[in-house]
């Protein structure tokens, strides 16, 4: 748990990405443009000159996809997003979805399918970004 000594706002939920990741990039760019009702600090995992969460390796951190909460509590997975989307205008419905009983399940499910085809998407999306950029 990154301590509210060292982050850079107690107050502020963390968002904990794979910033080598093109696909997870996009979308962390697409949150960063959208004002959210509670301040929102996003951390590239990769980045070594910020403190990470003494509970969870770097390598666990970029396998999956987490939120530290302004209470310090780290949520991983399907249960990162709805946090996150929690506090993001537009994407709140999808949080309070997640609420019905057995989203959770669902969500994860849907997560953990998507975390086994992340390399193959990676190669993909890099291959598309590299391309589209030589135009």
């Amino acid at each position: 748990m990154l301590s509210p000594a060292t982050r850079a706002d107690p107050t502020l939920l963390t968002v904990l990405y794979d910033g080598a990741c093109p696909l997870c990039g996009r979308e962390i760019a697409l949150y960063r443009g959208l004002s959210s009702k509670e301040s929102v600090c996003y951390v590239d995992v990769n980045a070594t000159n910020f403190p990470l969460p003494v509970s969870v390796s770097r390598s666990e951190l970029l396998a999956r996809f987490h939120v530290q909460d302004e209470n310090g509590n780290l949520h991983s997975g399907a249960r990162a997003f709805l946090r996150l989307w929690s506090a993001l205008p537009g994407w709140r419905w999808l949080a309070r979805l997640g609420g019905i009983p057995g989203a959770v399940g669902c969500l994860e499910g849907a997560y953990l399918l998507f975390l086994r085809v992340r390399p193959l998407m990676q190669r993909i999306a890099q291959r598309w970004y590299r391309g589209s950029s030589n135009r």
